[in-house]
Parts: structure tokens; sequence; C-alpha cells
């Protein structure tokens, strides 16, 4: 393995749990790939920028001139793909905010879910680019949402798993931190996500 890249998102960097997690997970990475380059985007540090009018150009741009008149607007996609496509092993980890992503973690996949760069359109479909890849998800979510009446209201692991299969990561691994706003199992909700990192399979 030669680089890794690890995506957080949660703002609340003291006390995240899904950064809590990270961190042993990150510990274990280090420990088994001591050669390999741990590539960190902090998504509430380098807060990435919504699709606006200049940035569809640059990324959807097919005319030479239009891609070259946008050229600046598309380098920090370019940049973000560049870093995905160099790593193989991805690790997102994110908060579920009102039964989804926030917004930031969205604004990261826009820019790096990309026609002709991270997937192609063909004939018999879409063809992801982004293969033999690995990625794991660390989910935070107050309920529980892995199991029980709550799961049809999880739309965080279904969408992650989709849009990276999509560009053609289907080998992913999720670990939930969940149960943090339910008494009996807030205490317990870090160790036992703790424990599910110890058993993933690198």
């Amino acid at each position: 393995m030669k680089q890794i890249l690890i995506v957080e998102v949660s703002p609340r960097t003291g006390v995240s749990a899904s950064r809590k997690v990270t961190e042993k997970l990150s510990a274990r990475l280090r420990s088994e790939f001591p050669d390999a380059k741990l590539a960190h985007r902090d998504l509430a540090i380098d807060k990435m920028p919504h699709l606006d009018d200049s940035m569809l150009k640059a990324i959807s741009a097919k005319d030479p001139a239009e891609i070259q008149a946008n050229k600046a607007s598309g380098r920090l996609s370019d940049e973000l793909i560049d870093e995905l496509l160099a790593s193989d092993l991805l690790v997102i980890a994110t908060p579920m905010w009102n039964f989804g992503i926030p917004s930031l973690l969205k604004a990261w996949i826009d820019l790096v879910v990309r026609a002709g760069k991270t997937f192609n359109y063909t004939e018999t479909g879409v063809q992801g680019l982004a293969k033999e890849k690995k990625a794991i998800l660390i989910i935070a979510s107050g309920g529980v949402f892995s199991d029980g009446p709550w799961k049809a209201w999880d739309f965080v692991e279904p969408y992650l798993r989709q849009i990276l299969k999509f560009i053609g990561i289907e080998d992913v691994q999720t670990v939930r931190v969940e149960g943090l706003n339910i008494p009996p199992l807030a205490g317990v909700a870090i160790p036992n996500a703790e424990v599910a990192v110890e058993q993933l399979i690198l």
C-alpha cells in the first residue's frame, strides 16, 4: 500500500466521536503499513467550495477554450482527484446530520466524482475509473441506524457506498459509532467502534 487518504468531516475537533475512532484506525494503519504515505484531508479546515457556475464550467466543459478560461476554478477538483486516484485506501470519517451527510462532504464528493476523471459514460453504462481501491467508512450517529426501526432512515452509508461504487470502489467496510445520544449506549459507542477497527480486514 503506497498511499492512504483520510477524509475527516466533523467540525467538533476536540470531542468528535468519528475523529477519535479515526485516530485508532490511523494508528493501526501506521503500524501495519509503515511505508505508506498518509494523506489527510480535513474538510472542517480545508473547506470545500460548493459548485458554482465557473466551477461547473471548469469540470464539465469540452471546448478547449472554455476549459482554459476556467482552468483556475477547476484546479482544486484536479488536486482532489489526483489525491484520490493516487491512494490505495480511502477512509471517510463523518457524522450523520439529519439522517444524511454534512454538506462539506457532499461538496468534496461533487469535486471528485467527475466525468472523464473518476468515471466515464460508455455504451454499456457507467465505468468507474477508481478501481482496485478499498474504502472504510467511519460513521458517527446519535441513534442506532445499523439495525432496528431507524435503519430505513440511514441515508449516509447507502449513499456513500453507491457513490463509491459509481466511481469503481466496491470493497467498502463500515465502522459504526452509534447510539451517542442514547444514555445506555453512549458510554460504549466509541469503545465498541474501536474494537470494530481492530477487526477490519486491511
